[in-house]
This record gives C-alpha cells, sequence and structure tokens, in this order.
C-alpha cells in the first residue's frame, strides 16, 4: 500500500481510505462481516478510516468503533457532524450547541477520546462560520479532534475559513473532502489548486461515482437488484439516456486497451493526481472490499489518462448534481425582490 502525506499536515495516509458508510443498515448489518473487512482492510496497510454520524443514524459509527477495539491508534481516524440527527430542528448543523454534542456522540459511538479528523459535512449557511470555527478550534485545543476538516466546500469557502482561521489566530481546516471521480471532475477548477495554496489534504470519496464506474452499469442492461441503482433509487441518477453511459462505454475501451478492469482505471485516474492524499472505497461486501485490493497498485500512464481527457474532459462534472453543492444564491427566494410592492 503506497502511503501519501495529507498536505502539510505531516501525518501520512494510505492512498486508499476505508470509508464505512455501508456499515449498518445502509448496506451492510452484518455486523461479523464488516469487521472481517476491517481486519482485511488493516492486514493490507489502509491505516485511514471514516464514517460519519449520519450514517445509518450513528450505527456506522459503532460498528467501525466496536472493530477497531484495540488498534484505534494504529489508524487516522475521521468522522463527520451537520446532516440532521433526529426531528429536533437543532440536531443538525454548525452551531456551538449542536457541534459540542454531536462530536461527544460520535467519540462515545467510536469508542475513543479524540478523532484525528472531523469533518463539517456540509456547509451551514445558516450559522455564522465565526461560530463553527471558533467551536472546532476549542475541540482541538481540548484534545478530542487533531484536525479540522471540511466536506464539499467550494473553493470561495475553503479561502473563507482559512481568512477567518486567520483573523482570529484559530486552528484553519487541514483536510477537505470532495467527491472526485472520472466522471466528476470540477474540483480540478479550483478546490484542487486551493487545497494546495493553503496546505490542505484532500480525501475525496466516490472514486467510482455510486458504482458507475465499476462496470455494472451499462446501457440497456437492468442494474442487479442489489445494486445502488435500486437500493437508492430515490437519488440515483439512473436512467437509459444519461450521458454517462456513453462515457462508460468509452472508458471500458480504454481499459482494455490498458489491460486492466474499469475499476483499476477508475481508482487509478483518481491517485494520479499530484494533489490527492487517499481516496475512499466504500465496500458493501467483502466481495467488493478483496475486488478493490486487486487494484490498489493500478497507476496510469500519460497515453491512457489522455484518453480519458477526451472522454470527459479536466473540470468536467457529467452530471452537475454530482459535485454536492449548489450555490444559495441560486436559490429563488435569493433571487427575487418578495418586498411589499415588488421593484421600482
Amino acid at each position: 500500500m503506497e502511503y501519501r502525506p495529507l498536505g502539510r499536515t505531516g501525518v501520512k495516509v494510505s492512498a486508499f481510505g476505508f470509508g464505512a458508510m455501508m456499515f449498518g443498515a445502509w448496506g451492510n448489518s452484518d455486523e461479523a462481516q464488516c469487521h472481517a473487512m476491517v481486519d482485511v482492510a488493516l492486514d493490507a496497510g489502509i491505516n485511514l478510516f471514516d464514517t460519519a454520524d449520519v450514517y445509518d443514524a450513528g450505527h456506522s459509527e459503532e460498528i467501525l468503533g466496536r472493530a477497531l477495539q484495540g488498534r484505534r491508534d494504529d489508524v487516522v481516524l475521521s468522522s463527520k457532524a451537520f446532516n440532521p440527527m433526529g426531528d429536533d430542528v437543532n440536531t443538525r448543523g454548525g452551531s456551538r450547541r449542536w457541534l459540542t454534542k454531536a462530536l461527544d456522540d460520535s467519540l462515545r459511538r467510536l469508542r475513543t477520546d479524540h478523532l484525528d479528523i472531523y469533518h463539517l459535512h456540509r456547509i451551514d449557511h445558516t450559522t455564522d462560520l465565526t461560530d463553527t470555527l471558533d467551536t472546532l478550534d476549542d475541540f482541538v485545543r481540548a484534545g478530542k479532534i487533531r484536525m479540522i476538516g471540511t466536506s464539499c466546500f467550494p473553493a470561495e469557502w475553503l479561502v473563507e475559513a482559512q481568512w477567518v482561521a486567520d483573523r482570529r489566530k484559530a486552528v484553519p481546516p487541514r483536510v477537505e473532502q470532495p467527491p472526485y471521480s472520472i466522471l466528476v471532475r470540477g474540483i480540478e477548477r479550483d478546490v484542487l489548486p486551493t487545497c494546495r495554496r493553503h496546505g490542505m489534504g484532500t480525501i475525496v470519496w466516490s472514486p467510482l461515482n455510486g458504482g458507475w464506474l465499476t462496470g455494472k452499469y451499462r446501457r440497456d442492461v437492468d442494474p442487479d437488484a442489489t445494486s445502488r441503482a435500486v437500493r437508492e433509487a430515490d437519488h440515483f441518477d439512473w436512467g437509459a439516456d444519461n450521458p454517462k453511459h456513453d462515457a462508460v462505454e468509452a472508458l471500458v475501451e480504454v481499459a482494455a486497451d490498458a489491460g486492466i478492469s474499469l475499476l483499476g482505471l477508475a481508482t487509478g485516474f483518481v491517485l494520479a493526481h499530484p494533489d490527492i492524499s487517499a481516496a475512499l472505497i466504500g465496500p458493501r461486501t467483502p466481495e467488493q472490499l478483496a475486488g478493490l485490493l486487486e487494484v490498489a497498485d493500478v497507476r496510469l500512464d500519460a497515453a491512457t489518462l489522455d484518453r480519458i481527457d477526451e472522454i470527459v474532459a479536466p473540470g468536467r462534472d457529467v452530471n452537475p448534481a454530482d459535485r454536492q453543492y449548489d450555490p444559495p444564491g441560486l436559490d429563488p427566494g435569493a433571487r427575487r425582490n418578495t418586498r411589499q410592492g415588488g421593484t421600482s
């Protein structure tokens, strides 16, 4: 397993990180099987494990915490907060009130007294960023977290966070976690250069774009009943007219010419970028984990990368929704003058 610098934090992480989103009812409720996957990952040299409070309402954290008992100090452990954790309107977001409870809950579920990275899962536009970063800074100084992370922040908010931390002489965010794959390349335009400028590590998620780059989603072939396209049909972008089909068919040819699987092409592409610290893999089954570990050392040559660029241009998101961020300024409420009487 290759180990890479996590930005300028001084920490090194495995090129593959283990994402535990599938632990629990969202993917695999067989806890013994989940523990076995953690064992295999550790034996393969993976030292980065990632989860979030929202994954199956905390059950992912609980399963991962039990799996890592006795080995906690051998790994770089991260979790996240922001998404709703109940019906109470205050059990979410980036307020000091919520983050303080959310972190304590995550530490309890993970059976540890600290996290190596604590990510704000999304931007909370209803909370002053100063309040959020002051809270996270307090967590660092209290020893509850080692590094502040963000997830799916656009470049302008990454810069804003650095400015706020600098003005307040606080600990700045050190890690960003955005989506990145052959089909989702928008971060190449600005997020990755911004992270590089500020010495932030970049841990990317969904390098297989939710399974599109495994080869199991092909035009005119019905998805398997156990696939994400069926299990998460309410938000998975499956459809016969989806332009991803054209890209996948072309990429299958590129992989064949390179003598590798589409899976290897996908992970090799992500790890070819010099600003990527690690790619999170999120296997649901031991078989999926085994397949991913088989391609952990695949690296692509320049000719293969050039062919990929011809299929999906640098900086392009095939489906813009995959970027996981919509500027609030484009919301109708921000674009309409609703004052009584309208505009003059």
